[in-house]
């Protein structure tokens, strides 16, 4: 009898939800401000809790030698400021070189492209790989005007993308500072909600999830920054031109889950392809080998058993963020799974492992 109302409350639970969702999507006028609101912030917030979880060690290290942390802050502000400063006069000339110049000649970088892919063609390479009667120079026609349309439409938006860049800009350095000022206290101010007898609990969860989110950037960053340079090397190694440039977008874009390492090796293999099939080839076995080194070294080195999350989880993850929220979506879901897997285990061990085990 007691099993069969605990079964009713529970319907009655679930049913009150969905009457409630239901409700919230009758009167959506109510919170398109707020969710106006939290799409004009989200950027910044990442990126100021990007920044957090990787300059707090060093605030910490700085308040452990008696330095005040408002102080060490600000010092962390000015030594980046001079970073920044240093970055454009040594590094950032020859990248912008290398950019004005992809930009320049991309039309005739797109011709010799054409161009080789129709010799190998002629040569009767391409055949041997392809089915019969398909037209690979027609197909690389097709999708680079689908570039260019996409970069048209891009260029188009670029207005937009600045006037919300001034807002992350004036906003980030903000939201970081206070961040970065006020340390642990905003898991403390979140655990105030939670009744007192499950505090103790709160805070684990809320330790467990800071660490969890701190490990897992400082990794990343880590594993990407040491591709990058495995990367450089070897394009240096093979004279790849535009090499810094491909570098930087590759080191970005492996910031994405799963789909990041392949679409940063695409205009790597393109621009190697350009100057010669040899070059390519050499492209698409160092950046192989970098990242055979990346998962199979490094990330384990880094990482540890923090990250046992299965690949085939990680691409339903990926397709699910980037369905919901697009690009956001696909950098968000991997650290969101994490948080909402702690917060499983624990809510599981307080109120379901002992009904569950005694069933």
């Amino acid at each position: 009898m007691a099993r069969h109302n605990r079964f009713i409350r529970w319907c009655i639970t679930i049913i009150l939800m969905l009457i409630i969702v239901y409700l919230g999507s009758r009167v959506d006028f109510i919170f398109r401000p707020i969710f106006s609101l939290f799409s004009m912030i989200i950027i910044p917030l990442m990126l100021a809790s990007f920044f957090y979880y990787l300059l707090r060690p060093l605030v910490n290290v700085m308040e452990r030698h008696k330095v005040n942390r408002t102080l060490a802050v600000l010092l962390i502000y000015l030594a980046f400021a001079v970073i920044t400063v240093g970055f454009s006069i040594i590094v950032w000339p020859s990248l912008r070189t290398q950019l004005v110049n992809l930009v320049e000649n991309a039309p005739s970088l797109f011709t010799t492209l054409s161009e080789q892919v129709a010799e190998l063609e002629h040569n009767g390479f391409i055949s041997t790989f392809l089915p019969e009667n398909s037209n690979p120079l027609s197909k690389l026609t097709e999708y680079l005007n689908r570039g260019f349309t996409l970069l048209t439409d891009y260029l188009s938006g670029m207005f937009t993308f600045f006037s919300n860049f001034a807002i992350v800009l004036i906003t980030f350095p903000i939201l970081l500072f206070y961040m970065l000022k006020e340390g642990g206290k905003f898991g403390e101010q979140i655990v105030r909600f939670i009744p007192k007898r499950f505090r103790s609990d709160g805070t684990e969860v809320m330790g467990d999830i800071d660490h969890m989110l701190s490990n897992f950037i400082v990794g990343r960053v880590i594993v990407n920054v040491a591709l990058g340079i495995l990367m450089y090397i070897g394009f240096l190694f093979i004279d790849l031109p535009y090499a810094l440039l491909l570098t930087v977008v590759a080191v970005i874009l492996n910031f994405i889950p799963f789909i990041g390492s392949f679409l940063s090796s695409v205009p790597i293999v393109i621009i190697g392809f350009i100057e010669s099939p040899s070059i390519a080839i050499w492209s698409i076995v160092i950046i192989t080998i970098a990242q055979q080194i990346q998962d199979n070294l490094v990330a384990p080195y880094v990482f540890g058993k923090q990250l046992d999350i299965h690949p085939l989880t990680t691409i339903i993850l990926v397709l699910v963020g980037g369905d919901i929220a697009g690009i956001l979506g696909i950098l968000l879901i991997i650290p969101v799974y994490m948080i909402l897997k702690i917060i499983y285990r624990k809510v599981y061990d307080l109120f379901f492992r002992e009904q569950w085990e005694n069933a």
